[in-house]
């Protein structure tokens, strides 16, 4: 069987899917092919593996050529490389391509590099190319460490491959199914429709371990977001504008996402980009040698080796481009007890007015600023907090909006929070997550006039607590949690770090609802958390263990309470005063590599010598009659 159409073409499949005979297949009447065989060399001790092995050469036509790569990854991609125009190349298989990359001795797989030279040899090859991988996003997920650094690997290995390849077809039972069609067709439905008008979605597959159904999203109605505010110097509070109805936004497609092909399906697993990991410690060797005047930074480092990871680069530069992301989303029952009414609708529109703590603080730190609606929760020691199909809405408007600010050229973004109930929503997520006494870790209620309210702070530890009790047998999967006692405004923002992952953007959190998303995001892309910065943890003890759980080490420890997001804003200036410090400062000159090097002018020395000299250059004639005349 021969398709026409494609230079390069990956063929996934099963154990004995049949992936293998179909690649083969697939050369037809090629003439000169080389085959590149991936797997370990037989041992002695394993004789079904040299059976495997057999089979596999007995079925080859006599007239192709086998290569060999054994246990050197860099030696598939030099054949690639290599291989002129008239020859076919069929490479079997990529799952022993990422065993050898999985060597100890060997650069971790996890490595991006690695995987994305492979994916450019793959695009750059001047032969007929057909590359065989096992799918392994149809498993389990492995119990043993091992396991799933191969399966996390080889996915990563896919989608790359996937994306350089002119076709993709996906082997079941012996049969193909085309996924990437030659000619960069996608199979079945589009993740951007073809015509908004009257779109069709295909009915939705049902998820066997929860039994809900995997909602496809192919919706046509406009993307309509929150204007972006730059907050102005403190003026008056006034009403704000009426805004477009959130529930467009919340539906609204999201135009880029995940390597899917059937639309955005955010789910366990997905594989997000990593900030770069040899610049950081680079960045710290660089600034061990910087011309301070004292021990350099001290915790300050932090922040720079941060920004050298997520820019790539040992020099960072200061964030240029910041933007706030206000996310208000209130709960019902008990989670809000405490509360004055409409407060957070009050902080809302002071934000959008330019006062208030979040606006004044964002003008100072020259941050643009959106203030979102996210849509409210229920009651949670009463039933879900919010519907599955409102979780999925709220977890792509959140992506969405990261988007669009890496669109507009945002480098940095600030998550806060203004929901009334927020706090116990969030200790109630950390809870569900980490398995902590709700008691020991929802903060105090503050009423107006710094008055601590411990009847309404009661009140809240009691709805956490009936809602974990709730809950006790349902299962715990993100969206699971997410729905049952997170609500809203921390769906937002869980999709919002994530989607800041997918565009390599920064995020800096405090406050509840940020680590409490940063938490949830834990089992849906676990990249998301290296791509956090956490300013401040403000003493809040939701915060603190979130944190801890995270590997979030606070950069400071201010104290400070000026509402979600408050404590990032005030720090940003300082932030960004390290960064530039850090890039401004040249080495010190002990340490420079010239030991001639100064930093004074050679002219400016001569001249300084000159004058030295004059000073004791002097005429005796001349004081002797200074002396008379005295």
């Amino acid at each position: 069987m021969s398709v026409d159409g494609w230079q390069t073409v990956l063929v996934l499949g099963g154990i004995r899917s049949g992936k293998s005979e179909f690649a083969e297949s697939l050369v037809g009447a090629a003439g000169a092919v080389r085959y590149v065989a991936t797997g370990a060399s037989a041992r002695e001790d394993d004789p079904d593996w040299e059976r495997r092995l057999a089979a596999h050469r007995d079925r080859r036509p006599v007239g192709w050529s086998t290569e060999e790569t054994g246990d050197d990854p860099v030696r598939l991609m030099e054949l690639i490389t290599a291989a002129k125009p008239e020859e076919t190349v069929l490479v079997d298989d990529l799952g022993g391509w990422v065993t050898a990359l999985l060597d100890p001795a060997r650069q971790p797989a996890d490595d991006q590099a690695t995987v994305n030279d492979l994916a450019e040899a793959v695009r750059s090859s001047a032969a007929r190319l057909i590359l065989v991988s096992p799918e392994v996003g149809l498993s389990m997920v492995p119990l043993t460490p091992l396991g799933r650094a191969f399966t996390d690997a080889l996915g990563t290995t896919n989608q790359a491959v996937a994306g350089a390849s002119d076709a993709v077809v996906l082997v079941v039972a012996g049969q193909p199914s085309w996924i990437k069609e030659p000619g960069g067709a996608t199979a079945p439905v589009s993740a951007t429709p073809a015509s908004p008008a009257a779109p069709v979605a295909p009915a939705a597959p049902v998820a066997p371990a929860t039994g809900r159904a995997a909602p496809v999203f192919v919706d046509p109605t406009p993307a309509v977001s929150p204007d972006v505010l730059a907050p102005p110097a403190p003026a008056a509070a006034t009403e704000p504008a009426d805004e477009p109805a959130p529930g467009d936004a919340l539906t609204a497609p999201t135009m880029t996402l995940p390597a899917l092909t059937n639309g955005l399906v955010i789910q366990p697993g997905m594989e997000l980009p990593m900030p770069d990991e040899y610049e950081p410690a680079q960045a710290r060797i660089r600034l061990a040698t910087l011309d301070f005047g004292g021990a350099g930074l001290g915790h300050l480092e932090r922040v720079v080796t941060f920004a050298a990871g997520v820019q790539a680069r040992t020099v960072p530069v200061p964030w240029a481009s910041p933007r706030v992301v206000l996310v208000r989303g209130d709960h019902g029952g008990g989670a809000s007890s405490g509360a004055p009414d409409g407060e957070s609708r009050r902080r809302a529109a002071q934000a959008r007015a330019g006062a208030g703590p979040i606006a004044r603080l964002a003008a100072a730190a020259g941050a643009s600023l959106q203030v979102v609606d996210a849509p409210v929760a229920g009651a949670m020691e009463e039933g879900p907090a919010l519907s599955d199909d409102a979780v999925e809405s709220a977890l792509r408007y959140g992506w969405r909006l990261a988007e669009e600010a890496s669109d507009a050229g945002v480098d940095v973004l600030v998550l806060g929070s203004c929901g009334d109930g927020a706090e116990a929503a969030a200790a109630a997520v950390v809870a569900v997550t980490t398995g902590a006494e709700p008691a020991a870790i929802l903060g105090r209620v503050i009423a107006p006039g710094a008055e601590v309210d411990d009847n309404a702070w009661m009140i809240r530890c009691a709805a956490v607590r009936d809602a974990i009790q709730r809950i006790r047998r349902l299962p715990r999967a993100p969206k699971d949690v997410l729905a049952q006692v997170g609500g809203g405004d921390v769906a937002v923002a869980t999709g919002l770090l994530l989607g800041a992952t997918s565009r390599r953007l920064p995020v800096l959190i405090d406050g509840p609802v940020g680590v409490a998303a940063a938490l949830v995001t834990r089992d849906l892309a676990g990249q998301a958390r290296h791509w956090c910065l956490l300013p401040d943890h403000g003493n809040d003890p939701t915060v603190k263990l979130a944190a801890d759980v995270l590997g979030l080490t606070p950069v400071l420890d201010t104290r400070l309470d000026a509402g979600e997001g408050g404590s990032a804003l005030a720090a940003l200036p300082l932030l960004r005063n390290a960064i530039a410090l850090s890039a401004d400062l040249s080495e010190h000159p002990v340490l420079a590599s010239d030991p001639e090097e100064s930093f004074v002018d050679d002219e400016d020395e001569d001249e300084d010598e000159d004058e030295g000299d004059d000073a004791f250059d002097h005429d005796p004639a001349a004081e002797e009659a200074d002396a008379r005349g005295a």
